[in-house]
């Protein structure tokens, strides 16, 4: 079942919170992957920000940038940069605004307990600033590697 608010074609028109504290927009006139991950320094979520980070390099040659988004603090982010070497962009959304948009921020179960959280997804992002393609319910590990094939596949 879709749960993901937004359509191929639709506009991503968002702001986030960079590193730095500031407001940002996903930059315009190039492919952007926009992963969105649960929590720093989980097992999933690391496995999928080194995957994406050893990846990079491969990414800018096609000309995208990635970015991973949580509802983490700036912080957190950083300190989860510093452990992994992390080479990725990681922005922030503490007050879940976008998420709830998105439809990304949901109730989800795990061993009996009920909690709110990021459902797991990526968004591919054109050079005009339309969607080009959404990941629902990703599973982390060979992620990257299959986005990288998915971007290539668009470029072509």
């Amino acid at each position: 079942m879709k749960y993901f608010k937004y359509n191929i074609g639709d506009s991503f028109d968002f702001e986030f919170t960079n590193l730095e504290g500031e407001k940002v927009k996903i930059p315009k006139g190039k492919w952007v992957v926009l992963y969105f991950y649960p929590k720093d320094n989980t097992k999933g979520c690391t496995t999928e920000a080194v995957e994406f980070s050893e990846l990079l390099d491969e990414f800018e040659k096609l000309g995208a940038v990635v970015i991973g988004v949580s509802s983490d603090s700036i912080e957190s982010h950083k300190k989860f940069i510093a452990k992994h070497n992390l080479r990725v962009n990681l922005f922030s959304d503490e007050n879940k605004k976008v998420l709830e948009k998105l439809g990304i921020w949901q109730l989800k179960k795990m061993y009996g307990r009920e909690y709110y959280g990021i459902v797991r997804t990526t968004v591919l992002i054109n050079p005009d600033g339309k969607i080009a393609y959404v990941w629902e319910k990703v599973k982390a590990k060979g992620h990257a590697k299959e986005v990288l094939e998915k971007l290539k596949e668009m470029i072509d």
